[in-house]
């Protein structure tokens, strides 16, 4: 054989080895996941990725299990695909497990693959973003499969607040799996082909007997809504994948960089007339904080974290003059905008994202309070509640709070006031700061006087215009400095622009530690 006949020979064979690697678990398989409603792998990297970015490594890698019949069913690449690309002309490291090939199941080579990339993305400081597709652990390799699930673990850990990590759940996710979305940044779910659970439908029926569909169990919306595992829902596989891009977009590449600004294109000195009057005269008639949001910030670019979870709060990220901001408001069209469990985990979770990825916050207060009540008591809303203290305190970005309406007792303090290092506290004219609303504390501080009052009602009545007049304004508090400044609603846009700049190059550091104890 010819020296040139030995390097077609070897080239001959690398293409077929390719090919196969494209097929996955071949056409069959691909044809009935097609059928599921669901992409493959290459697929979806195909529509996640810029146009011939992709640079696959480990495309070849099989596993050595002979048992059960394993040694029939090697695939190139061992139903995962995992390498670099771009996502709008950004460095991304990806994987994409491959259902069709042995159902995407976990295996000791899949964890071999997954974290050479971790290792990669984390020494070259560029996100990853995983898309889960797999049936679970691979019972054929025993204890190696479940071994393998520590080493991705382990660098999910490490790669935390470090890089951005974003998955996308896009067919069940079960067992130990599941692990590795809960410690990532963000979780998005597609509607009705996407499944989280630790123990599937089958295994809770024999164990407990109750009885459950794999959808009412761990469906995209139950772990949006009532679990808050799921911090974003999209309604099929391809707005998942458009959904990470716009992610992605508003974080940095790592911790040591800035989110890059876009090219603004909306004025920085715009006023919202309507801001002046959106707030209602009656003290508990509700308004939709989300109108606030879109009136301030860079028209259309709010993009909301968890919004079907904790609905008395909102958390979500923003532009101001092109440059990415964290938002935390309280919504009072929802339990009045109480805080409670849900919420503070919610927002605390989010002020530490922004923290980590050097993401400015913008906080909106109008909250009565922490929501009273035995569950909530039982429940821990304390240690919940201090989790929103421990993440303003502890976060070092600039921090900007406006108070539109109620700032009552703990959740004036807790909301970014200024005892939590808040940098500018403003608040609207509107604004109510006090350590009560105004029935409770008149029949604290007048108890005896109503007691003996010949008309109590009217003298009550008398008291609650004293105590409204003297707090429910937010003058009390700017007198004393704990607002920077009252402003008019519709001057918030360029106000909070003007402070965005003078706060950019803010440099605020924490006492050298290991880590703190993050109320749990």
């Amino acid at each position: 054989m010819t020296d040139h006949e030995m390097i077609t020979d070897q080239l001959t064979q690398l293409r077929a080895l390719r090919e196969r690697a494209l097929q996955g678990g071949g056409p069959k398989r691909i044809e009935q996941q097609h059928a599921r409603g669901k992409l493959t792998a290459r697929e979806r990297l195909s529509i996640l990725l810029d146009e011939g970015s992709f640079q696959e490594l480990g495309a070849l890698a099989t596993h050595h299990i002979t048992d059960f019949g394993m040694a029939e069913q090697r695939y190139p690449g061992d139903g995962i695909v995992t390498g670099f690309g771009k996502m709008n002309g950004r460095r991304v490291a990806v994987f994409a497990q491959d259902f069709t090939v042995l159902g995407g199941s976990f295996s000791e080579v899949q964890s071999h693959k997954i974290s050479r990339i971790q290792d990669l993305a984390l020494e070259s400081g560029i996100p990853l973003i995983g898309l889960n597709d797999s049936g679970g652990a691979r019972i054929q390799e025993g204890v190696r499969s479940l071994a393998a699930y520590g080493e991705v673990f382990v660098r999910n850990v490490l790669a935390s607040g470090v890089i951005p990590q974003i998955s996308l759940i896009l067919g069940p996710c079960a067992g130990g799996a599941v692990y590795s979305p809960a410690l990532t940044d963000f979780a998005i779910m597609a509607q009705s082909t996407s499944h989280m659970f630790l123990t599937g439908p089958e295994v809770i029926k024999a164990v407990t007997g109750e009885t459950v569909t794999a959808e009412d169990l761990g469906g995209a919306l139950v772990h949006n809504s009532r679990s808050g595992v799921a911090h974003f829902l999209a309604d099929n596989e391809q707005a998942a994948l458009a959904l990470a891009k716009v992610l992605l977009s508003y974080l940095p590449q790592n911790n040591n960089e800035d989110p890059a600004q876009i090219t603004p294109y909306d004025s920085a000195d715009r006023m919202e007339e309507a801001l002046n009057t959106i707030v209602p005269l009656d003290d508990d008639a509700p308004y939709d904080m989300r109108d606030v949001i879109a009136m301030i910030f860079d028209r259309g670019s709010f993009l909301e974290v968890q919004a079907h979870y904790a609905l008395n709060a909102i958390v979500g990220f923003a532009r101001l003059d092109g440059y990415s901001v964290g938002v935390v408001a309280n919504q009072p069209s929802y339990m009045a905008g109480a805080l409670d469990i849900d919420s503070s985990d919610k927002i605390a979770r989010f002020i530490r994202i922004c923290d980590t990825y050097n993401i400015p916050l913008i906080t909106f207060v109008d909250c009565p309070g922490f929501l009273p009540g035995v569950d909530q008591e039982y429940g821990g809303v304390i240690r919940h509640g201090a989790k929103i203290i421990y993440a303003y305190c502890e976060a070092t970005v600039p921090k900007i709070s406006i108070v539109t309406r109620k700032a009552m007792g703990g959740s004036y303090v807790a909301m970014s006031s200024k005892q939590m290092r808040n940098d500018v506290a403003f608040a609207w004219p509107t604004a109510q700061i006090a350590v009560m609303g105004a029935l409770g504390a008149v029949r604290i501080l007048h108890r005896k006087e109503l007691d003996q009052a010949a008309d109590p009602a009217a003298l009550e009545r008398q008291f609650i215009a004293e105590y409204r007049k003297k707090f429910f304004n937010p003058y009390s508090a700017a007198d004393v400095g704990q607002i920077d400044e009252v402003i008019e609603p519709r001057e918030s846009r360029p106000r909070l622009i003007r402070a965005l700049e003078v706060l950019r190059t803010k440099v605020q550091q924490n006492p050298p530690k290991k880590h703190g104890l993050f109320p749990a």
